[in-house]
């Protein structure tokens, strides 16, 4: 039997899930619900699913085995809440909202249901972050650069503080979690946000567009993150690991390894994406979790370091977690 599976968002992401959930073998994409009937009949009819603008209505009528949920952070709870409430494995794409309360109240349900889940932070799934990891076992990370050198994302919720969280909780949460998963928990932080040229260029932006935040580790390690959407275009994001063998430079696509005057890179063989939908697919098929590198749980530890970070810049103090 084919297993079933629907999506709620219509983005990008959207599309790019279900063109790897369609080439899967008996997997199957049934659903799409979007704001608009419109806009879910567009992305459903590429894959012959049906379109929906109501989450409840899907569920009755599809009744999926899976749900994949890419929509912005402001529009994350009910839908979460839904599928725990019938007990749908689900895999959600980063952030987890645009505060702490939203994931705080889904997490204590999803800990008391055990249902499988899965979040899109997707560095994990690369063949850089895995070499790296491999290469740190060896070493002591004195400490670590990391960064998000972009441009303003085109859309309005995304320039609203209270729709997107901010470029450190909306974008940069993915090289907040690498530092997680390679270098391990974060103790404390001390953020410095500030608004230089957004606000002047476009109406209604509320996000700060320069940002860099100090991180204390659990190790003794320390590191630093950076972001910044007022350039042109999409510039570079990644994270820099200095260690007593030399540096670590883990990009989305490579990773480079400086060491004794010798120069490596290695490149990504896989997919990612691919990597993470297979994970979490044959977790909802086996009960199987283990392919899982991001959980719903591990994610909010995550969250709770970009939201920190916005405290700390709003108040000027260190923010201990």
């Amino acid at each position: 039997m084919a297993l079933n599976t629907a999506i709620i968002g219509t983005g990008w992401f959207s599309g790019m899930h279900g063109d790897i959930l369609a080439r899967m073998d008996g997997v199957a994409v049934k659903a799409f619900v979007g704001t608009n009937l419109e806009k879910a009949e567009k992305a459903a009819n590429k894959y012959g699913a049906a379109g929906y603008d109501n989450v409840e209505h899907m569920l009755d009528q599809v009744k999926p085995d899976a749900v994949y949920i890419c929509v912005p952070p402001f529009a994350h709870g009910d839908i979460e809440q839904q599928l725990l409430e019938r007990g749908i494995p689900f895999l959600v794409e980063k952030p987890l909202g645009a505060e702490m309360e939203t994931p705080n109240r889904i997490l204590q349900k999803l800990q008391q249901s055990g249902l499988i889940t899965s979040v899109g932070y997707h560095f994990r799934y690369t063949d850089a972050a895995a070499r790296a990891a491999e290469m740190l076992q060896g070493r002591t990370a004195g400490m670590a650069l990391g960064y998000w050198m972009g441009d303003m994302p085109q859309v309005s919720w995304w320039r609203k503080q209270e729709g997107s969280g901010g470029q450190f909780i909306e974008q940069t949460t993915h090289i907040v979690d690498l530092l997680r998963c390679l270098l391990g928990e974060v103790d404390e932080v001390y953020a410095a946000y500030g608004h230089r040229v957004m606000q002047e260029r476009y109406e209604g932006v509320t996000v700060h567009d320069v940002g860099t935040v100090t991180l204390k580790l659990k190790s003794g390690a320390v590191a630093t993150i950076s972001n910044t959407c007022i350039l042109p275009e999409g510039e570079q994001a990644g994270l820099t690991i200095y260690t007593e063998q030399g540096s670590l430079d883990v990009k989305s696509d490579k990773l480079i390894v400086k060491e004794k005057g010798k120069l490596m890179e290695y490149r990504n063989a896989g997919n990612p994406y691919q990597r993470e939908n297979e994970a979490f697919i044959h977790a909802v098929r086996t009960g199987d979790a283990s392919g899982i590198l991001s959980t719903y749980e591990d994610a909010v530890k995550t969250m709770e370091i970009t939201y920190a970070a916005l405290r700390s810049a709003e108040t000027g103090m260190p923010v201990k977690l």
